[in-house]
């Protein structure tokens, strides 16, 4: 122990900067969903077993390129827990996604912090949904 403090000691920007790497990941693997991100297989399973709404973020133009079957396309705006068009959605179970599963995690977690206690995001967003060969379809 004497020789870690000394270590501590005479590196401090070494340490501190280690201890800050491993702070981060942390966060960043509590943030990562838990039971709120699910991956391509865990979603088809939730859309299929609660009648799940897909919500699509994505752009107008990617949207009408290949999206999940029956989903819905959103808005960033319209995802605003208060909108009126997301809020009839408020009691159904929900699978946001974007196309890298970053947006739509954020979404999904303001959306919960407003009681849509079944909102979920697509992890990995239609990249990974895509690329374990999942269909999609164009409007």
């Amino acid at each position: 122990m004497d020789q870690f403090i000394e270590f501590a000691g005479n590196h401090f920007l070494l340490v501190t900067s280690f201890f800050f790497v491993v702070t981060l990941l942390v966060m960043n693997l509590l943030q990562d969903g838990g039971n709120i991100a699910l991956n391509p297989q865990a979603a088809v399973t939730f859309l299929n077993q609660n009648d799940a709404v897909a919500i699509d973020m994505r752009a107008s133009s990617d949207f009408e390129g290949g999206h999940i079957v029956n989903a819905e396309h959103f808005e960033s705006a319209d995802l605003k827990p208060e909108n009126d068009k997301i809020l009839k959605y408020k009691a159904q179970p929900l699978l946001v996604y974007c196309a890298g599963g970053v947006n739509s995690a954020a979404v999904v977690r303001s959306l919960r912090r407003n009681g849509f206690d079944q909102a979920h995001s697509l992890k990995g967003g239609i990249s990974a949904w895509r690329s374990d060969n999942l269909p999609t379809t164009k409007s």
